[in-house]
């Protein structure tokens, strides 16, 4: 697998693509081979610790986004870091990261958290959500002066973060490595793919933030590695997919825990920039009754920096298509989406026939694996990257000029997610789409409202093909996006658990 979707393939015969991955079940299997691996550690070098997502031309638009806070007494926004009245060393790593002024969902969530409130924050793709939970958390520890007990053989951390994927969850630990830098504050994370034991000693080295997957993390519980009783706050990114039908049993595992202060003695935060109706209903459930809810832009809305095309390709002419855009963005860094793992190493290794340096990942392939191709393309090696919905979520790689959704996805919360892995933090990208009328008619709609939205152009056909379709939904009469109700069949909750981390 490594070698077919990292390496350029020269084998003419089309019987190798089916040779090289052979048919396969689409579930997971809960069983296996004990998993001894060990990540690499991260870096240690300050420079490497505080390497910069450098801002685009278009940051300072984020101030002229619409921002409402709903809820009773929401406390007043800072305009600047000063005014959130940061210790010097939380202020200098905070300097030293690079961030000059705070960006909408920053300016009032972060007098949010720590005014001690709950909060549901709903902001687009790339506009700093993370450092608007890690701040406030890492103040308030260093003010109460917690220190790490690397002599205990129970931890109990005083955060919980809990995200859907190895590969986000990963990142939002080093962003709190990052920010604690120097300080008593031990950050650990924990997913599946890697040795259980390997983690288990990092763990018992201290910790004071736990960032995990919900599988593993669970895990760690019950196997009395960590106690609860001192969490006082429950952090949930990708909010809207940790209560979906996927991951909300396990949501409830967590909060129902032995020793897990209930909601009314602990802080709950959610983000994320898509939040369903449904979800938002059910979230509510884990949340004080006086939560606040931040919408920064449109509930669900698209990133206005990113570039949108949608064009009318048939499931025969995808390839073709794709091929075409490749050869035209050359060396720049491009994120292909598919819907499912084989046809993820298909396209990769497709791609590498054609002398396109290409990589993939998804939930199938090994944490190494995974590991390698991110690394692969970071660093431009392999500047194609064909993913499933496994990499659509919070991933923030520097670079990323382009996305291509060579499957849409069922639903319009994912297109949102996926097209945002492009045009972050200011910087510009491009989104081009490829529209099967025969599968993806069911999303029409709302994919018309969505490019409407963010002011994007909405090709005349795909208007038609809207305006007479059935059974989707776009915006509600508040601006509200909302899931796009789609008749297709739908994957099965088994088909899901395959293509997420459920540990």
């Amino acid at each position: 697998l490594s070698a077919a979707s990292n390496c350029f393939l020269d084998n003419p015969n089309s019987n190798f693509l089916e040779s090289f991955f052979p048919l396969q079940s689409d579930y997971v299997s809960i069983s296996g081979p004990k998993v001894t691996y060990v990540p690499p550690p991260p870096p240690e070098e300050e420079d490497s610790i505080f390497a910069r997502y450098e801002t685009g031309i278009n940051f300072d638009k984020y101030d002229d986004i619409l921002v409402e806070v709903s809820g009773h007494n929401p406390s007043q926004a800072i305009v600047t870091f000063e005014e959130a009245g940061l210790c010097e060393l939380l202020s200098r790593n905070v300097s030293k990261s690079g961030y000059v002024k705070p960006t909408p969902v920053q300016k009032h969530g972060i007098p949010i958290v720590q005014a001690g409130r709950d909060l549901m924050a709903c902001a687009q793709t790339g506009s700093g959500k993370t450092a608007a939970f890690l701040l406030p958390i890492l103040q308030k520890l260093l003010t109460d002066g917690v220190a790490a007990s690397r002599f205990s053989e129970i931890q109990e951390p005083s955060a919980i973060i809990v995200a859907p994927t190895r590969e986000l969850i990963n990142q939002i630990y080093l962003e709190a490595r990052k920010f604690a830098f120097g300080t008593c504050v031990r950050p650990v994370v924990v997913y599946g793919g890697i040795s259980t034991s390997y983690t288990i000693q990092e763990v018992l080295k201290g910790c004071n933030i736990l960032c995990g997957t919900p599988g593993r993390l669970l895990d760690i519980i019950r196997r009395g590695k960590v106690g609860l009783s001192k969490v006082h706050y429950l952090v949930l990114d990708e909010a809207d997919r940790m209560l979906d039908m996927g991951f909300e049993p396990d949501m409830r595992r967590l909060v129902a825990s032995p020793g897990m202060p209930s909601k009314e003695h602990r802080q709950t935060l959610m983000f994320s920039a898509t939040y369903p109706e449904d979800i938002q209903k059910l979230a509510a459930e884990f949340l004080k009754v006086n939560y606040l809810f931040l919408t920064v832009g449109q509930v669900g809305g698209a990133c206005s920096d990113v570039e949108q095309h949608v064009l009318m390709v048939t499931q025969y002419s995808k390839r073709d298509q794709l091929l075409e855009i490749l050869r035209t963005t050359g060396t720049e860094r491009t994120m292909v989406f598919v819907e499912t793992k084989r046809k993820a190493d298909f396209i990769a290794t497709f791609l590498c026939q054609e002398k396109i340096p290409t990589t993939s990942i998804h939930g199938d392939r090994e944490q190494r694996e995974r590991e390698l191709a991110l690394g692969d393309f970071r660093s431009g090696k392999c500047p194609v990257l064909v993913a499933t919905s496994v990499a659509a979520r919070g991933l923030d790689i520097e670079h990323v000029q382009h996305v291509v959704n060579f499957d849409l996805p069922s639903t319009i919360d994912e297109y949102v997610h996926r097209i945002g892995r492009t045009g972050r933090c200011g910087n510009t990208g491009r989104a081009v789409s490829f529209f099967d009328p025969g599968t993806d008619t069911p999303l029409a709609r709302s994919l018309v409202k969505v490019l409407s939205g963010a002011q994007q152009e909405v090709p005349s056909w795909l208007e038609e093909i809207a305006f007479g379709a059935h059974g989707t939904t776009g915006f509600s009469p508040r601006g509200t996006v909302f899931a796009s109700v789609d008749t297709r069949e739908k994957r099965s909750v088994q088909h899901q658990i395959a293509e997420e981390d459920w540990e």
